[in-house]
């Protein structure tokens, strides 16, 4: 029999935090793999599973392990009301990259240049995932995979590819960046290998990238409005591609 508690302390060092049901079911139903989870009431969790999400219930009976609830405050620095954890092997660099750089691709790539809210940074990589997006990639100092951002983006990291990288690495494809002096993006079409880049909401786009676009974009704003909150503008940008018809953002039948 496992001991929990010494697994979850061998694989914390390199793994992801998953806290709360919603995260770990995304995580398991995209295929992450979690070499530990727990739960504080584990026939309630499995409850919830088959009530919400049943195409996890067998995957996650397979893997919780019933624990106290002393133990499981323990483990998870902000517990979840849920009483649900694991630990997720983060995806490797390299297989995300190959990912981002893929062309033709059948949905735009994300770029947040410079993101200061960690909160945010999860808000969008959720919004993302939803519309089916190729990737969410960060410029700066934001690490997008923090064990904050993993828990805005409600474990749907695991559901497209997140990575940092530098605005000359950016994967391929027409650069599209959002800005205030931009053309109003309602009158242009955005391709499926679009690279849709948004600044941070105190400081807008950095010099770099916004050399490097090659069409500067508005969204429609009331005068004297002076900002969206970020992952509302990833929202209205990805909403408006979708709209073209693009398979990758159709709902499922």
């Amino acid at each position: 029999m496992t001991d929990p508690v010494r697994d979850w302390q061998r694989c914390a060092g390199t793994c992801v935090l998953l806290d709360g049901f919603h995260a770990v079911k995304h995580a398991v139903r995209f295929g992450a793999e979690v070499p530990v989870a727990v739960a504080v009431d584990r026939a309630a969790a499995l409850a919830l599973a088959g009530e919400l999400a049943p195409d996890v219930r067998q995957p996650l009976e397979a893997l919780l392990t019933e624990v106290p609830q002393t133990v499981y405050t323990s483990l998870v620095p902000r517990p979840h009301p849920t009483g649900v954890a694991a630990l997720a092997v983060r995806p490797s660099r390299e297989a995300n990259l190959e990912r981002l750089r893929q062309v033709p691709r059948s949905a735009p790539v994300v770029v947040l240049d410079h993101p200061r809210n960690l909160g945010n940074a999860g808000a969008v990589i959720r919004l993302a995932a939803g519309f089916g997006a190729a990737g969410v990639v960060t410029t700066g100092t934001l690490d997008p995979w923090h064990p904050t951002v993993v828990r805005g983006g409600a474990g749907l990291h695991f559901a497209t590819a997140v990575e940092r990288l530098d605005a000359a690495g950016l994967p391929p494809g027409p650069l599209f960046a959002l800005d205030p002096e931009g053309e109003d993006l309602r009158g242009v079409e955005l391709p499926d290998d679009a690279v849709l880049a948004f600044g941070s909401e105190r400081s807008g786009l950095s010099s770099d990238l916004r050399a490097r676009a090659d069409r500067l974009l508005s969204l429609p704003m009331r005068p004297q409005v002076s900002s969206y909150n970020l992952a509302t503008s990833v929202a209205m940008t990805l909403y408006h591609w979708s709209l073209g018809g693009h398979t990758a953002a159709r709902p499922a039948l």
